[in-house]
């Protein structure tokens, strides 16, 4: 509670007087990873070997979206420092003086647990575990401590936008199966390389807040070695769906174009290390890396929910 209230006094010179408006609490809410959660959780749902209403459906991935937001209010209410440093975050809503940190919290607060509580009552109390559990993690284990802790804080905070998928299968199922699993771990091993490849670039920004991203504690050539080590385990990874039976022609050649596609990337993120090419490298790859994730997850969700589903058999057939 100490620590909590330390934030609070802490932020609180950045907003005297809240003049915000909707925009800004939405923007509270991190609408782009909202948008990438919901997908994702959708996606664990299609995957799922049986169905759910379509109401039920509906309303648990509205709450798994508010869950989301309030992840994100509650991260950007702790975050209000070093936002406020930071050159891409200095606009947000608290370090700009639109809400104070006190609403932020609030919100945060009464979303979390609203969204919980409504997905629980309307799917089951494991999906509903499973997202206060990604709230709790994303917004204390790493905003709180990983994030300003470790350089690994990107590794394994990376478990929190993980998670959706698994969510949404409990929803439809009441468990947690091989496919959402498999799910997890393609956004889990994804996560490092899209990050620090943009980390690769903002350097300077996360050294100015005083955030140990990897750059900045192990050095950019190390950084350039791990970024290729994860890129090898994803790409193989991402075709374990085909291996498993739950993806298929579409899928397989998504998923073998785009590794190929992401392993190039990272090698050229290895060797050009020097300049304005250095930068223009790894934005590259931080970029195709969202597209790679939302191919894959959109060649799935035309499979399984359109009915688009071709076994690879027929590549060679």
């Amino acid at each position: 509670m100490t620590s909590l209230t330390n934030s609070l006094n802490r932020a609180e010179p950045l907003a005297t007087a809240s003049d915000g408006d909707v925009a800004d609490f939405f923007a509270l809410l991190k609408p782009r990873v909202m948008a990438l959660v919901i997908f994702t959780a959708l996606v664990g749902m299609t995957v799922s070997p049986s169905h759910v209403n379509p109401v039920i459906a509906a309303v648990s991935l509205l709450m798994i979206a508010v869950g989301a937001g309030a992840s994100g209010a509650l991260n950007m209410w702790w975050d209000a420092d070093i936002d406020a440093v930071m050159t891409r975050t200095r606009t947000r809503p608290i370090p700009a003086g639109r809400i104070r940190p006190d609403e932020a919290l609030a919100f945060g607060l009464v979303l979390s647990v609203g969204s919980v509580l409504v997905l629980g009552l309307a799917a089951n109390w494991l999906a509903a575990g499973l997202l206060a559990f990604t709230i709790v993690f994303y917004a204390v284990i790493y905003s709180m401590w990983l994030k300003r802790a470790t350089a690994q804080n990107i590794v394994i905070g990376g478990a929190a936008g993980a998670l959706p998928p698994m969510i949404g299968q409990a929803v439809v199922t009441g468990t947690v199966g091989i496919e959402s699993t498999i799910l997890f771990l393609i956004i889990f091993i994804w996560t490092p390389p899209h990050f620090w490849a943009l980390a690769l670039v903002k350097s300077g920004d996360y050294a100015k807040a005083g955030i140990p991203m990897m750059p900045n504690v192990a050095g950019p050539d190390s950084t350039r070695r791990q970024i290729v080590a994860y890129t090898l385990l994803l790409a193989p990874l991402g075709l374990a769906p085909v291996a498993l039976g739950f993806g298929g022609l579409i899928y397989g050649l998504v998923a073998l174009v785009g590794g190929i596609a992401m392993l190039v990337l990272s090698l050229q993120v290895h060797r050009r290390r020097e300049g304005e090419i250095a930068n223009r490298t790894a934005m590259s790859l931080f970029g195709f890396s969202i597209l790679y994730l939302f191919l894959l997850f959109s060649a799935l969700l035309a499979e399984q929910g359109l009915g688009l589903m071709r076994p690879v058999s027929m590549l060679v057939g």
